[in-house]
């Protein structure tokens, strides 16, 4: 193993559990401070007096008085000597990773709540502003003077509006963000509000978070952001953050690392220079003869194809890094760059597609399941002599497909009907039904039929309901193909019973599906994906609130 590898291994083995921020901006003092943060289980996994909520300093655990950080808050806000502030704002920033996750909390909704905008002053600016006379264009008898006094005074007051409509805390913000380690430390602070908001949906708190979201989209704008392709000749730092980060399909080793960084590969990063040395998000791209049907086509150890033999860029996954920068769609810039860069380097590439997992399609179809058998036996008590039924009975299988699983099921996952056949059959533990060629024929036909409803069909506010191809669709690509047992991983399985998806990003058409995606909500497909849809009467579109 050369020195490379094994600085990676030997960083990888003493990292606890992913942590991503050995390389972080802020002062050695305060870096202990968010290493110690990000290397504890997710917050959903942990308790709110857990060891994420002490600070190391100097090798002593403590965690500092809430009142001195909230003081120390205030005065980050509130002091006007520049040639202190850097050291008020490093004391704040050590004083908030020192807090217990309750006490961040806390900190936090002072924050929102005392240094919101002053809605006194607001009103009464509005009050103002609407006692104002406005006169028509038409009243010649105006001199220039009168025009010039009118127009003063709406301009003063409007002035004026528009700096009391900043809440205060923008203040704090703005300063963290010209300090060094600040627009890290931001991130960081909007992924702890992002995980607040989920504990409980405060009105406070959703005001503050879209207003640090607003200014991190302006600061982290394609302008200052970097593209850099990484190889295996990046710092062993950097591609230990690789490893880390990778959130689609996990680097199991170093071999694998490599390769996914070798001939017949791409990896491309964002970089913001206020965060050296970590991507922002980061995309893996294969470069393929043909569009991969498989995972493991990609992934697995096989020769690649000569790069000049190459006519499809095929991205196999997107990972962001930072959770602070969810709902800020830096994928959507690195995607249009990164296509940029590989048609001017290599320009027989004509076709840009991904292989992409389907995360919700599982859940959607087990809770269907679950559901109509409820709804069913409701109905069987209601009406034991037989009837009409109740208007929210579906039944998910056309008649051909239910006589099949009904046919093929073993006693084990025998049912009334198909659909509890179809329930009992994708529960089952260590997902059995994959080893039995009968169970995967009798499946094939109504998951692929109900995968491509899920995509086309089910809508979350007028958009497509799974996330990633929300994301994709949103970005100006269409669905092009369902690939059956893409993924036999035990995620793949879980997620989408093995299916992937093909999106194709035409390069001529990128911005007309992506615009009429986002003004309409439709959704471009091809006629091999609609098929699956079109025998059967389409059902209306789902929409969740």
């Amino acid at each position: 193993m050369n020195k490379k590898g094994l600085s990676i291994l030997m960083r990888a083995k003493m990292r606890p559990n992913n942590d991503p921020s050995k390389l972080s901006p802020f002062s050695p003092t305060l870096s202990n401070g968010i290493n110690q943060m990000m290397t504890d289980p997710p917050r959903n996994q942990r308790s709110t007096d857990d060891s994420r909520s002490n600070f190391s300093a100097s090798g002593n655990h403590y965690e500092r008085n809430f009142d001195i950080v909230k003081d120390s808050m205030g005065l980050a806000i509130s002091l006007n000597k520049t040639e202190s502030l850097d050291v008020v704002l490093d004391d704040f920033s050590q004083g908030y990773f020192s807090l217990s996750n309750e006490n961040r909390k806390k900190l936090v909704i002072v924050l929102a709540k005392e240094y919101d905008l002053n809605r006194i002053q607001v009103r009464e600016l509005l009050k103002q502003y609407l006692g104002l006379e406005l006169r028509s264009g038409n009243e010649g008898e105006l001199s220039n003077v009168d025009d010039e006094n009118m127009f003063s005074a709406f301009y003063r007051i409007e002035r004026n509006l528009r700096q009391a409509l900043k809440p205060t805390y923008n203040v704090l913000f703005e300063r963290l963000n010209n300090y060094t380690g600040g627009l890290k430390f931001l991130s960081l602070l909007r992924a702890d509000i992002l995980s607040f908001l989920g504990e409980e949906n405060i009105a406070s708190l959703r005001a503050l978070d879209s207003c640090l979201k607003e200014k991190l989209s302006t600061w982290l704008s394609p302008a200052v952001l970097e593209l850099h392709q990484i190889t295996w000749d990046d710092s062993a730092s950097l591609l230990e953050k690789i490893v880390t980060y990778e959130a689609v399909h996990p680097i199991s080793n170093l071999l694998d690392l490599k390769r996914r960084l070798g001939v017949g590969r791409r990896c491309f990063g964002y970089f913001h220079p206020a965060i050296p040395g970590e991507p922002l998000i980061f995309i893996e791209v294969a470069l393929l003869k043909n569009v991969a049907q498989t995972i493991q086509e990609v992934l697995l150890d096989v020769p690649p194809i000569p790069e000049h033999e190459a006519a499809c860029a095929l991205f196999y996954s997107i990972s962001s890094t930072q959770p602070g920068l969810a709902g800020i769609n830096l994928g959507k810039f690195l995607i249009k760059r990164m296509i940029t860069l590989v048609k001017r380097d290599m320009p027989q590439i004509s076709t840009f597609a991904t292989l992409s997992p389907i995360p919700g399609f599982m859940q959607w179809l087990l809770s269907k399941l679950a559901s109509q058998s409820v709804i069913a036996k409701v109905d069987n008590m209601e009406q034991p002599t037989g009837g009409s039924g109740s208007t929210f009975q579906e039944n998910l299988l056309e008649p051909d497909e239910e006589r099949m699983l009904l046919n093929s099921a073993l006693e084990t996952y025998a049912g009334k009907n198909g659909m509890e056949v179809m329930l009992n059959l994708l529960t089952s533990k260590n997902y059995e039904w994959t080893s039995s060629a009968e169970l995967l024929s009798a499946l094939k036909p109504p998951l692929m039929r109900l995968c491509a409803r899920y995509l086309l069909q089910e809508k979350k506010r007028g958009k497509a309901l799974d996330s990633v191809a929300n994301f994709h669709l949103q970005n100006g690509a269409m669905v092009e193909r369902l690939n059956w047992m893409a993924d036999r991983s035990e995620r793949g399985l879980r997620q989408s019973g093995g299916i992937m998806v093909n999106y194709v990003y035409r390069v001529e058409c990128i911005e007309q599906y992506a615009q009429s995606y986002f003004s309409t909500g439709h959704i471009h497909a091809s006629s091999d994906i609609r098929y699956y849809i079109m025998a059967q009467k389409e059902p209306e579109e789902t929409t969740t609130a």
